[in-house]
């Protein structure tokens, strides 16, 4: 019975001290919860309570900042009950005053003119060059359109870019000065009789044969003996429009030429060029359309009347 009564005092005494070295957790919810770690993990802790009493597992959202650094005390839970602890705010410093300090800034570099800017880099030579070769194909659709030598104007626009090809541009077209050779007054008359009408003889109307060269006839007998002689038509003496094509050479509009306009050849000279129509397929105000033959086909090629140096028509000899 003795005996008895030791073991239920030594284990008293043994609850007693068990219960005075558990620690004490405050939780989130103001309660707290007493006892020594027994199992924890990354869902949280479980506690023995009592000698053959254990709780449930506490999550670590539960516990307080100073449960979890007391719990981060134990080397083996630190890992898990640190990422829950609350950094200390840091104390802002207290701003210090800002002194600005004069500094010495490097003068810049004075700005080159623009045309020594374009010549010191490889994008403005460049530019400058395309800008001079335009200008020389300026001179010579000028010395074109202008009825001018066409090297002269080239080259003055080689020598003198931009400027040169302004002032041809200003100059008005140059026209051929005529052939001084007067008509003939020896050259044979021919008298036309009309059916019907008394003969024109008797009133002395005569008139006078005239070729189609673009000079002044020389007479009936000198275009007799030269039938085959080509009628040249040269800017400056002739304006090339539309209503001068219509005109001069109307046979040339039809997709069949008569008998009489088989024979004749019909060349076109422009500065570019010297093309043979075979026909004129298209005419409008400011250019017209031809057929040249190439190889075995046609082509058609547009020919503005500003780049019409010349015209012959000439007859075609076998």
């Amino acid at each position: 019975m003795r005996a008895i009564l030791w073991t239920i005092l030594g284990l008293w005494l043994g609850g007693l001290w068990a219960a005075a070295g558990a620690d004490t957790f405050p939780l989130t919810d103001g309660t707290s919860i007493t006892g020594d770690v027994i199992s924890y993990n990354d869902n949280g802790v479980v506690f023995k309570v009592d000698l053959d009493k254990y709780s449930e597992r506490v999550p670590w959202t539960k516990f307080s900042q100073d449960a979890l650094k007391q719990l981060s005390k134990n080397p083996k839970i630190k890992a898990l009950a640190d990422p829950f602890v609350e950094a200390a705010p840091v104390e802002r410093a207290k701003k210090a005053s800002i002194q600005v300090h004069e500094v010495k800034r490097m003068e810049l570099p004075p700005k080159p003119s623009l045309v020594v800017a374009l010549f010191s880099s490889s994008v403005g030579l460049v530019a400058l060059m395309m800008i001079y070769a335009a200008n020389i194909y300026a001179g010579y659709e000028i010395a074109v359109c202008r009825s001018r030598p066409i090297m002269l104007v080239m080259g003055v626009a080689v020598v003198l870019p931009i400027l040169g090809p302004i002032i041809f541009l200003a100059m008005p077209v140059r026209v051929a000065a005529p052939d001084p050779t007067p008509l003939s007054t020896d050259a044979p008359s021919q008298t036309f009789a009309v059916p019907g009408m008394a003969q024109p003889a008797a009133a002395g109307i005569h008139i006078v044969e005239a070729s189609w060269q673009g000079k002044p006839a020389t007479g009936g007998a000198a275009a007799a003996a030269n039938p085959n002689e080509p009628q040249i038509f040269q800017r400056g003496q002739f304006t090339f429009n539309r209503r001068f094509f219509e005109t001069k050479f109307s046979g040339f509009f039809a997709l069949i030429r008569r008998e009489a306009d088989k024979s004749l050849v019909l060349t076109v000279k422009t500065g570019r060029a010297n093309m043979t129509v075979e026909r004129i397929s298209r005419i409008a105000t400011n250019e017209m359309h031809v057929e040249v033959a190439t190889g075995g086909g046609k082509q058609e090629i547009m020919v503005p009347f500003a780049e019409i140096v010349e015209v012959q028509l000439k007859t075609r000899t076998a």
